[in-house]
This record gives C-alpha cells, sequence and structure tokens, in this order.
C-alpha cells in the first residue's frame, strides 16, 4: 500500500536510487552537495511503498510569495499510478496561497509539459512573462 510522508536528507541513497534510474544525473555528482539541498528545501513529501521511498516532491522558496518545484519524481516501476499527481495535488493545496508558483520542465518533454497543463498551469509566454538562467 503507497502511503506519503514528509522525509528528509537522510534518505538520500534512495534518492539517489529514483535519480539514477530516471537519469537525473546532475543530482549524483556531489553527494555532499545533495544532501545539503535536500536540508535547504522548503517542503519534501515522499511516496512510500512500505518503508521505500518510490517517489517525492521537493519545493525550494519561502512558501509565501514564491515556490518552486524543483523535483516531481517517481521510480519506473510505480508511474502511471496516479502518485505524482497526487504528490503535486498535495503541494498545490499546501501552497494554493502562494503568489507565484513556478515548476520548468523541458519545452520538449510532451509528458510533462501535458501533466502541469492538465493542472491549468500556463507558460510563461502565455502570461506575458520571460524567465532567464544562467
Amino acid at each position: 500500500m503507497i502511503s506519503y510522508k514528509e522525509f528528509d536528507s537522510k534518505l538520500i541513497e534512495s534518492v539517489k536510487e529514483i535519480y539514477r534510474k530516471e537519469s537525473w544525473n546532475a543530482y549524483l555528482k556531489d553527494d555532499e552537495k545533495l544532501v545539503q539541498a535536500f536540508d535547504n528545501s522548503l517542503y519534501i513529501l515522499g511516496a512510500f511503498d512500505d518503508n521505500n521511498l518510490i517517489g517525492f516532491v521537493r519545493c525550494l522558496g519561502d512558501g509565501e510569495h514564491a515556490l518552486l518545484v524543483q523535483d516531481l519524481i517517481v521510480d519506473p516501476e510505480y508511474q502511471k499510478r496516479g502518485i505524482g499527481s497526487y504528490l503535486f495535488k498535495t503541494i498545490m493545496q499546501k501552497y494554493a496561497d502562494v503568489r507565484m508558483f513556478l515548476v520548468i520542465t523541458d519545452l520538449e518533454d510532451e509528458v510533462d509539459n501535458k501533466f502541469y497543463q492538465s493542472f491549468g498551469f500556463k507558460k510563461l509566454a502565455d502570461k506575458h512573462m520571460v524567465g532567464y538562467v544562467r
């Protein structure tokens, strides 16, 4: 049975395994920085099968004016079961009053773009905004 609860960097090896399975390799270069990133996150909610981490959403920001969904990831073996949707809906409800709720994904990733659009999210260009990255 799938359960959901907050967790922290103590589960970093389980986090890394999920990143590995999804080829999110940029996170796997420096364990110390990854632990620090998790320790400095605003909120992390995990999906668990028994005691095994199978997915999570990780948020950054102040929780009042700005929120960035940094990671939303589910182990490939557990995808297409509504786990990602549950995690995302939970964050949307928890931070419903945040002025700027932001999620970033690859422009060419049709699956992710359809996923976020299904929750009513709009591209920055549709809001007459532009984002910049270094």
